[in-house]
């Protein structure tokens, strides 16, 4: 007697436990029940689980009997004169799908040639198990899962052309790379999906060579030239909105150019690049601090009645200016209205981003890496042919990683270059490596993809061959520039008094206690005062209560709220958050008392 649970809930149980579950695949098959149903037999515990809720991923399966699968020649002759469609598969019961929970019982084959009569299904592409983005990788069969993975979330990340009406849309933090490239060595998913439409990366000459240093831990060496000819250039777009809003009592904001005798003016300077509308004029060249749309609103808070009838003087200052670090040139200019009627105006800035030390570039396997250093062509190694690499990338990122696809993608790439066609890298059905070393050797070069480089210094030979190949390299959109940061003094938060935080608002940079920890270790661990110092302030403290005391600034005067005048005031240097505490203590009726001690 097994029980029979279904999405988790007890229902009863059946004699015969096999029947059961083959008399409902037969149903399913048949139409009479959901194709998302799915059921399994756990034989340790002598249950069959049937679940039907949502959430669960399943996957498309071909089915087999007696070791031969229901998809026919008839059929794939069929789909391709779409005379029948997948749907139809599905519903004639030879497409079934499985979830994680029906796999368990299920003996899958990877291909036709492999079945037996214990298979139970066939898969309908090996590359089905992996992900869309996944599935651009080449030759992924030949690298470990977890790079894989990497490889997918980096791609994701990629400079490329997003959209054909790009320069219509006003998107948010939009990089654009401006010659982007198909890739020799693509996947089916390339072709399926129209990648070329959509492209985000370039095939570059890449070299692995440890080369003076500056490619060490991932980082990559670039030739300046390469940057000079268009490599991993792109350009920053990114809006910026301002709404005449309306408020009670009928007053609006305007957009204009604010009048001097405005509250909160700025300066003629920051104003400078305002047309008549009080709007920036487009391909005007724009800094940090200077203002792009005018904007004057009524006040904050109105005291009497009369602020209503007030005309300009009690209006205050809201334009729109460029944020701290941000510059660029005014793209293009939109007037609109908003759902609501309000008029809204909004700017798009483009800054152009030149590959420079520090910008991120990764190949398609998860061997991310930044620019280490830029060097002219002339100080680049070459090659007997002539070809100096546009990247120098490490030896040591492969061994550890088990990268081996980016190995072969880099041999797949050169035959592909130089045979003039596209190399077939889809996963468990790519072109094999072997054939290809074949091939290189019939091009006139070695077969296992090493040449002869020369020093760019001495022209000397290396006594070792190095490994040289194309590539398609993508560049990420963690650009250096954007993510620089530093501050000294600056605004601080109006409750903590502590540093504000994040890079667009001047933030601090926060020390933790492993950075603590590289201080004291470099003896210089006197930094920390000044560190740890960010929120300091005096305080007066009872030495008698040992409660806060009150210094009444305009009397010069110092009492304690409890002992009055007969208190003993004593200043104490501390964390502005620790008074706060203090305050935050004493609102809940607890008494946080402070005992002094002298210090000799």
């Amino acid at each position: 007697m097994a029980e029979v649970y279904i999405s988790g809930k007890y229902v009863g149980t059946v004699d015969n436990a096999k029947e059961f579950i083959d008399q409902i695949k037969t149903e399913r098959r048949l139409g009479n029940l959901p194709i998302d149903l799915n059921i399994q037999y756990d034989e340790d515990y002598d249950q069959v689980i049937i679940e039907t809720s949502k959430g669960r991923v399943s996957r498309p399966l071909i089915l087999v009997k007696d070791g031969k699968p229901l998809l026919t020649e008839r059929h794939l002759q069929q789909l391709e004169k779409n005379e029948i469609s997948w749907n139809d598969l599905v519903s004639q019961g030879i497409v079934e799908y499985l979830d994680a929970s029906e796999e368990e019982n299920a003996l899958v084959a990877f291909y036709a040639e492999e079945l037996t009569p214990e298979h139970n299904y066939l898969e309908v592409a090996p590359l089905a198990m992996v992900g869309f983005v996944t599935s651009l990788v080449p030759f992924g069969q030949h690298n470990q899962g977890v790079r894989m993975i990497q490889g997918s979330k980096n791609q994701k990340q990629a400079m490329g052309i997003y959209m054909a009406n790009f320069h219509q849309r006003l998107d948010m933090d939009v990089h654009l790379l401006h010659y982007p490239q198909k890739p020799i060595v693509k996947t089916i998913m390339h072709d399926i999906s129209n990648y070329e439409k959509h492209a985000a990366g370039q095939n570059l000459v890449v070299a692995i060579m440890a080369f003076e240093g500056y490619n060490i831990e991932d980082a990559i060496i670039v030739n300046k030239a390469s940057i000079d000819r268009g490599m991993g250039r792109s350009t920053y777009y990114r809006p910026v909105f301002a709404e005449e809003l309306r408020y009670s009592g009928g007053l609006t904001d305007k957009i204009c150019i604010p009048d001097k005798d405005v509250s909160g003016y700025r300066s003629e300077k920051e104003y400078r690049l305002l047309e008549e509308d009080g709007i920036v004029f487009t391909e005007a060249v724009v800094k940090e601090g200077d203002v792009v749309i005018g904007k004057v609103s009524p006040p904050r808070f109105l005291s009497a009645i009369e602020d209503y009838t007030l005309g300009g003087t009690s209006r205050r200052e809201s334009s729109v200016a460029l944020k701290h670090g941000e510059q660029g040139i005014i793209d293009m200019v939109v007037l609109t209205e908003t759902e609501a009627g309000n008029r809204l105006v909004a700017v798009k800035v483009r800054e152009p981003k030149i590959p420079e030390i520090g910008d991120k570039f990764t190949s398609r396997h998860g061997q991310k890496g930044v620019i280490g250093m830029i060097y002219n062509e002339e100080d680049m190694p070459f090659t007997a042919s002539g070809i100096k690499p546009d990247i120098i990338f490490s030896p040591h990122s492969v061994p550890s990683r088990m990268t081996v696809a980016h190995l072969i993608e880099l041999l797949a790439g050169k035959v592909g270059a130089l045979a003039g066609r596209y190399i077939d890298g889809t996963m468990f059905d790519s072109e094999k490596p072997e054939d290809l070393r074949k091939e290189l050797l019939k091009l006139g070069f070695r077969d296992d993809g090493s040449e002869v480089m020369y020093d760019p210094v001495t022209g000397k030979r290396y006594l070792a061959r190095i490994f040289v190949g194309d590539m398609y390299y993508l560049r990420l959109k963690h650009i250096v520039a954007n993510k620089m940061h530093a501050r000294a003094r600056g605004p601080v938060q109006l409750l903590t008094r502590q540093p504000t935080e994040g890079k667009a608002r001047e933030g601090g940079l926060r020390l933790g206690e492993m950075e603590k920890d590289t201080f004291v270790a470099h003896g210089a661990s006197l930094l920390l005062k000044e560190r740890f110092s960010s929120d300091s302030t005096v305080i007066p403290v009872c030495n008698n209560c040992g409660l806060i005391g009150i210094h009444d600034y305009r009397k010069d005067k110092v009492y304690c709220p409890v002992c009055g005048d007969k208190a003993d005031i004593r200043f104490v240097e501390v964390s502005y958050a620790f008074k706060l505490l203090l305050d935050e203590l004493k609102s809940l009726y607890v008494h946080p008392k402070l005992k002094l001690k002298l210090k000799y």
